[in-house]
């Protein structure tokens, strides 16, 4: 009878393209992945992967066999993890990515609660503002907005993404305060350059009416990350389009001021992205509970609404 750890070495390397891929969502090493598919390969005796120094591509026999067991293994990977949490409490490597902005103000404050009750997790967190492949490198969740989702992943919508304008008090001393978004273009602009495409984004606002009208901040300064793009807002450079969680503390300081209040542009949900619900480890399972009723409790989704002004 074949190993679970031969089988699951070779539906992982399918899904991810490549043994490293494979061990690091495995906790393996590349050469114990290979050595699991190349052992499951004789025992079948067929050939399940074409192998390249650089890509790795199943077989006819391969796709044949991974359709036909990939509903059991993760069947029969779940009735293994449902064991296992009745044993004893969810433990093991926590590897989440999430944006440093949004980390350090409203995911990172949640840790100490969060290891109090489970003090076998251990975490470890990536913050930096890059879109993940949550299967290829190994995380067991992301938070943010705009993740494609690839084969085995889904996302729980935590929040709104709006965007909306805001600059500091001392930058509008004296200035005239624009009635809507097409005024915003008489004002310094602090924009932000994708990373991803190379291009400034510009944002489409919309009001409670639902009016649309286009928001064209100048492209006085240009920055590539939203803290920078804060930074230079509070010290008083212009205005700037930001997502409401962004600004949202230095908007309750009172260090910041939102223009346009009825105006806002809609990105998407906030969200929380893990793998496919049926392969959920405990540790994984239990974070995302924590942080969705975090978020419930303290009414984020409501405080991020740029909708409501």
């Amino acid at each position: 009878m074949e190993t679970l750890a031969n089988l699951e070495s070779f539906v992982r390397s399918a899904e991810a393209g490549s043994f490293s891929a494979a061990a690091r969502r495995l906790a393996l090493t590349p050469a114990a992945v290979s050595r699991n598919v190349a052992m499951l390969e004789r025992n079948l005796g067929t050939r399940l992967f074409q192998r390249s120094t650089r890509k790795l591509m199943l077989t006819e026999a391969g796709e044949r066999f991974l359709h036909a067991i990939r509903g059991n293994l993760e069947g029969l990977q779940a009735a293994i993890a449902g064991a296992a949490t009745d044993r004893g409490e969810p433990a093991g490597v926590l590897k989440v990515s999430m944006s440093l902005m949004f980390g350090l103000d409203y995911i990172l404050p949640l840790l100490p609660a969060f290891l109090a009750r489970y003090p076998g997790i251990r975490a470890d967190w990536q913050l930096d503002n890059r879109q993940v492949d949550l299967i290829a490198e190994g995380f067991d969740a992301a938070i943010g907005g705009g993740f494609d989702l690839a084969p085995g992943v889904v996302s729980r919508a935590l929040a709104p993404a709006h965007i909306i304008a805001v600059a500091s008090p001392a930058y509008l001393q004296g200035r005239r305060m624009p009635i809507d978004p097409v005024g915003l273009a008489a004002l310094d602009g602090i924009v932000m350059r994708s990373a991803r495409t190379g291009r400034v984004r510009h944002w489409t606002m919309r009001n409670a009416a639902g009016e649309e009208m286009a928001a064209t901040l100048p492209e006085t300064i240009v920055l590539n990350d939203p803290a920078a793009m804060c930074r230079a807002a509070l010290l008083g450079l212009g205005v700037t389009l930001i997502a409401v969680p962004d600004a949202l503390p230095y908007l309750e300081s009172g260090a910041l001021m939102r223009l346009v209040p009825h105006w806002y542009a809609d990105a998407g949900p906030i969200s929380l992205y893990y793998a496919s619900r049926t392969l959920l480890p405990s540790k994984t399972r239990v974070f995302v509970d924590f942080v969705a009723e975090t978020f419930r409790r303290e009414r984020l989704a409501e405080r991020f609404a740029g909708s409501l002004g």
